[in-house]
């Protein structure tokens, strides 16, 4: 867990991420390079360079500690990438946002406004359903009318994180970076190492190039790397600050 003296950044959000199913395509780097923060370079596991496509519940939410009606509970969905970013003798460890989805515009504003981040506002929906011991959570959203859809089947059993697997690259990144009009914002975020669910079955069904552009359309007919499902846990996203 990313530990941040408290005297350092206000807290902005304290919400849960739950079920944060991760679909992971392996990129060319070159891919990459336009939506990359000044200050920051592309952060590679084993060489590799990865998207990741995340649904997950964002749950008891508040902002600056005061619950929004009507905005506590809510879905969204991602694509990012993962960079790195040397401050003094640290490197700190961070994703990208090429585009957040989620269905309250409050949120949409919010997050554009205050962390330059590119997030969109869309009709989605999540489901839940059980058979036998299988548990079954997917997450829907609807752009440009078109419907899309990531889902998850587990047998509820759960492991710890392996030390130096692709999951652990995946999860363990504690900072955000996006572009400012003039400047790169860094924020952190703070939350305990995740378990990871066992998989049974998955689906990806997005039109990458009808959501997030015309560049990301060939992950339309390339099976992700891997696919997994965190149980996740109450996070904290420190107030962003200007490197400049």
């Amino acid at each position: 867990m990313l530990l941040i003296d408290s005297i350092m950044k206000k807290i902005f959000l304290k919400a849960e991420w739950n079920n944060l199913i991760m679909a992971n395509y392996e990129v060319p780097q070159e891919l990459l390079l336009p939506y990359l923060p000044e200050f920051t370079e592309l952060d590679l596991f084993n060489g590799k360079c990865y998207v990741s496509l995340v649904g997950f519940m964002f749950e008891n939410t508040k902002v600056l500690g005061v619950k929004i009606p009507f905005h506590i509970n809510f879905e969204e969905v991602n694509l990012r990438f993962y960079v790195k970013h040397k401050h003094g003798d640290e490197w700190r460890r961070g994703v990208v946002f090429i585009k957040e989805i989620v269905s309250k515009s409050a949120i949409t504003f919010v997050a554009n406004k205050l962390y330059s981040e590119n997030y969109a506002t869309h009709p989605m929906a999540h489901y839940t359903s059980t058979e036998g011991t299988n548990t079954t959570i997917g997450y829907v959203w609807e752009c440009k009318q078109e419907v899309n859809e990531i889902k998850f089947v587990t047998n509820n059993k759960k492991r710890v994180l392996v030390a130096g697997s692709n999951e652990e690259f995946i999860t363990e990144h504690y900072w955000g970076y996006s572009k400012g009009k003039a400047h790169t914002v860094e924020y952190a975020v703070e939350h305990p190492p995740w378990n990871i669910f066992e998989c049974i079955d998955h689906k990806v069904n997005c039109a990458f190039g009808n959501v997030y552009g015309k560049k990301f359309e060939f992950l339309e007919k390339q099976e992700p790397s891997s696919v997994f499902m965190a149980e996740g846990s109450e996070i904290i996203v420190r107030k962003g600050t200007k490197i400049v």
